[in-house]
């Protein structure tokens, strides 16, 4: 799947290098050879596997937030809306369901991901996270906690993929800089401009994981 987040983004200074947004932008299309419109699975090297007409369901195992489900799914089927239509996990938000906002964003196998981008069939196999596996039991996860301390949302739509996005950046680099941070999030839109303090929230979680002031 190539429209993988690389929680650790191709480095970019100011004035060069590629921004993680570009990187996705370029690298999305890919998706579209996974699965035809005729339900044909594909595999990376352009063969075909086994043809699925449309409209059937095939089974699949989806490993999130350490449970294992069994479901029926279309192959069109996004990773987005089996989490919130079929398993009932609605953390992931929908908001441009064309990997452009970046609400949508989950974690698989560490690294943040576009679910509205990501095909349910494509993650079998991989272990997924979204914001309700953050929780520590009923309490917020070190990244929620840092969002809530720092008031870092406005009306709150982007808040989980913002969180996704942050929680997987500190799983690569636990101490970013600010430039880091910036290009960390960069996948992620916030329309009331809250990013002041999304950056500062991501400061204060990265040392709280690193064992600082709590």
């Amino acid at each position: 799947m190539t429209d993988e987040r690389s929680t650790k983004p191709p480095e970019k200074k100011p004035g060069s290098g590629v921004s993680r947004r570009d990187f996705l932008s370029t690298s999305a299309v890919g998706t579209l050879g996974l699965v035809t419109a005729h339900g044909v699975k594909a595999t990376t090297d352009g063969s075909e596997t086994s043809a699925v007409a449309a409209g059937d369901r095939i089974p699949i195992r989806l490993r999130i937030n350490g449970r294992e489900h069994q479901l029926l799914v279309e192959a069109r089927w996004s990773l987005a809306y089996v989490l919130r239509e079929e398993i009932g996990l609605t953390g992931a938000k929908l908001g441009c369901a064309r990997g452009e906002c970046g609400s949508c964003t989950v974690l698989i196998d560490e690294l943040p991901r576009y679910a509205c981008m990501t095909l349910a069939v494509e993650a079998e196999g991989q272990a997924i996270t979204t914001l309700e596996g953050l929780l520590d039991g009923e309490d917020l996860g070190v990244v929620q906690r840092a969002f809530a301390e720092h008031d870092a949302f406005q009306c709150g739509y982007c808040t989980p993929g913002q969180i996704m996005a942050v929680e997987g950046l500190l799983g690569a680099n636990p101490d970013p800089s600010l430039d880091e941070i910036q290009v960390g999030v960069s996948g992620n839109l916030c329309r009331c401009g809250s990013y002041p303090n999304i950056f500062k929230a991501a400061r204060h979680a990265g040392e709280l994981k690193r064992g600082g002031d709590s």
